[in-house]
């Protein structure tokens, strides 16, 4: 590590791990250089030559090498959490990528583990927060200018998969290989988002197709209904088999309401005064024109729109750079590695309640009982070894 430089080595040279080194090589993610590519793969190897940075097999190897100062991992979700750990525990920083584990139990092992080392960077790699209109989100609702939530929704289903995509390998869409469909592997930027704006939910009520429209054995199709406390709700929706997909949220709150379609443009109306109060006074001729569509409301509210736009990419090396930043210079990280345990323990929550058909906790969120019925999954798929 130079003082204008993190030396990142990357687990797992995939689609994830091939596109973080190329905007790396490209020069940007300025304060970021890369150290070292490891991955099971030898043919991999070729594009570590073309770089000019050594290779490796064993990632332990990497870490141990001197040539890393930090990793990332980009390697099927089960792994996160004991790369990460192994990586803390020989003094290398560790930017873990989505989800930060598959069940909370071992979420939480990693987490605990990087409260020990404090003098390390631990990060989870969740991209949306770079979201300028996230963060300006955010900051909005942190304001208190839009007063207290009461209901928010979020039907995210532009996942849209084929069923080619899910034969590409042995361990995508099962239980023991990935643990779980839509909720761990396309939602999880989504289900932390939601939490990081409108506050973490106290329980969960889901529905969830198994299978719906694919051949798998996990999640394809997910209803959920969740409880913030005092009085807030939400629901989250979410699919892999809508080809026409629909990417809008929805946040209602006692001074106003927020909408966000595509990710790319948001509406936000701002009421004059709180909705129970103009209720209480409203007259009852003003009333009658209410049901006539007469009622006007232009000085009861006002409507700004803005479109954000996107740039494919930036988002990816602007977390780099903030990790970067807070390796080299102490800077405050967007996306903290504990940040990570409340999307788990969502999803976690979401699938007791499909497979039980009960409310669930998730303030007291019963771990155990997740991996038992998890891993009664993963002895029927008959392909994968236990959890623990």
């Amino acid at each position: 590590m130079t003082d204008q430089q993190v030396r990142l080595g990357i687990i797992g040279l995939g689609a994830e791990g091939g596109m973080y080194a190329n905007f790396i090589d490209e020069g940007r993610v300025p304060n970021m250089s890369i150290g070292a590519i490891c991955d099971i793969d030898e043919s991999k190897k070729a594009r570590a030559e073309e770089l000019g940075v050594p290779f490796y097999t064993d990632y332990v190897e990497m870490l141990d090498s001197g040539t890393v100062d930090a990793v990332v991992t980009t390697v099927p979700h089960y792994l996160h959490p004991e790369m990460g750990i192994k990586a803390l525990e020989k003094g290398i920083h560790a930017l873990v990528e989505k989800p930060v584990g598959v069940y909370t139990k071992q979420a939480r092992e990693l987490i605990d583990y990087a409260a020990s080392k404090p003098e390390l960077v631990f990060g989870v790699f969740f991209n949306q927060r770079t979201n300028q209109l996230y963060k300006d989100l955010k900051d909005l609702l942190a304001s208190g200018e839009l007063g207290a939530l009461r209901h928010t929704s979020w039907i995210i289903t532009t996942w849209w998969r084929p069923q080619g995509y899910y034969e590409q390998s042995d361990w995508r869409a099962t239980w023991g290989g990935e643990g779980g469909g839509v909720l761990v592997n396309q939602a999880p930027h989504q289900l932390d988002l939601w939490q990081w704006i409108c506050g973490v939910p106290k329980s969960v009520f889901a529905k969830a197709s198994f299978g719906f429209k694919r051949d798998i054995a996990v999640e394809d199709e997910v209803t959920a209904v969740v409880d913030f406390g005092e009085g807030a709700t939400g629901t989250f929706i979410t699919c892999t088999h809508d080809i026409a997909g629909t990417d809008r949220l929805e946040i209602l709150c006692d001074k106003g309401k927020v909408v966000v379609d595509n990710s790319k443009q948001v509406t936000i109306t701002r009421l004059r005064e709180p909705e129970q109060e103009f209720s209480k006074g409203m007259s009852m001729e003003e009333v009658g024109k209410l049901f006539k569509g007469e009622l006007d409301l232009s000085d009861k509210l006002s409507t700004e729109t803005k479109d954000y736009g996107s740039v494919w990419g930036e988002q990816h090396c602007d977390v780099m750079k903030n990790f970067a930043d807070a390796v080299l210079n102490g800077g405050e990280l967007i996306a903290p590695g504990g940040d990570g345990i409340h999307g788990v323990r969502l999803a976690n929550g979401i699938h007791l309640s499909a497979w039980t058909g009960e409310e669930v906790s998730l303030e007291d969120f019963d771990e155990a009982r997740y991996l038992d019925e998890l891993n009664k999954r993963i002895r029927e798929e008959g392909k994968f070894e236990e959890r623990n």
